[in-house]
């Protein structure tokens, strides 16, 4: 069952982060996070009504808020970095939030092993291979690897917290809920202190009907985005977290597919060497 909805949350993380990723080139990157969570509030308040998981409100809950709380500022980065591309190499190092959860097992009282050793040695020679190419006389790309850690530690951030926020299936639909009740919340606020700033919340000249015509691009990375968290949880919960947290990073594998597959990204020699040796270091971290 861990390598079941580990693998399913790899497969809707990376799709996810595709379709945010294409969003952030027609609408400004807050904007998609907004409007992707406002959409899955709706669908997980349908469900949280409907299987009466509301009366498995309790403190754990305050994990799932913590969760909300970061992901808004993980989710951000992450889109801007995308839009910024390439999304062959911003993906796997996005990967390297899977040293969070592992962290925090080490704070439990886990030790590492010589393969934990050899993960984070990997891990960072792909961040410098990965970004090298980019930091010399390109500020747009350094600005781009600088997101993507960034959003890496947040991302982590919110798997290490959001395994705890509930217990069962539908304390998990609740913890879901309250975790994108806050992520509106908090994006809301910054997508409004933004407007009154003067940054336009859509593109100039297209006005609302521009959220109509992109509706089911919006709607399926916010679903996609929730439910690969509620799998991450079940996962975590049903079996070692390192086997989780292994699988479930291999997310970054799907979404330089789609790039692959429907951009036609082209990588140069460096860049995928980077980016393979920093997926890789994620695995050998976690599974060390």
């Amino acid at each position: 069952m861990t390598a079941l909805f580990a693998l399913a949350t790899a497969l809707l993380w990376g799709l996810a982060d595709f379709g945010g990723g294409l969003l952030t080139r027609r609408l400004p990157a807050l904007t998609v996070v907004v409007a992707s969570q406002v959409l899955a509030v709706v669908a997980l308040g349908a469900v949280v009504l409907g299987t009466g998981a509301w009366r498995e409100a309790g403190p754990q809950l305050w994990f799932a808020v913590a969760a909300g709380l970061v992901g808004p500022v993980a989710m951000l980065s992450f889109y801007e970095a995308l839009a910024l591309g390439p999304m062959g190499v911003v993906s796997p190092l996005g990967s390297l939030g899977v040293v969070v959860p592992v962290a925090a097992g080490l704070a439990l009282g886990e030790r590492p092993g010589p393969g934990q050793f050899a993960g984070i040695a990997v891990a960072v020679a792909g961040i410098v291979l990965a970004g090298g190419p980019e930091l010399r006389g390109a500020p747009v790309q350094r600005r781009a690897v600088v997101l993507t850690l960034t959003a890496a530690f947040g991302f982590g951030a919110v798997m290490a917290l959001i395994s705890h926020a509930s217990s069962g299936v539908t304390g998990l639909f609740l913890a879901l809920f309250v975790q994108r009740v806050t992520n509106v919340a908090a994006g809301g606020a910054a997508l409004w202190v933004r407007t009154r700033r003067g940054a336009p919340a859509l593109p100039a000249g297209t006005g609302p009907r521009i959220l109509w015509g992109l509706l089911p691009a919006l709607a399926f990375v916010g679903l996609a985005d929730v439910a690969a968290n509620g799998t991450y949880s079940v996962a975590a919960q049903n079996g070692p977290v390192t086997v989780a947290a292994v699988l479930s990073s291999l997310y970054p594998v799907i979404t330089a597919l789609a790039a692959f597959t429907v951009l036609k990204e082209r990588l140069r020699t460096v860049q995928a060497a980077g980016a393979g040796l920093a997926l890789a270091g994620t695995v050998l971290l976690a599974a060390g």
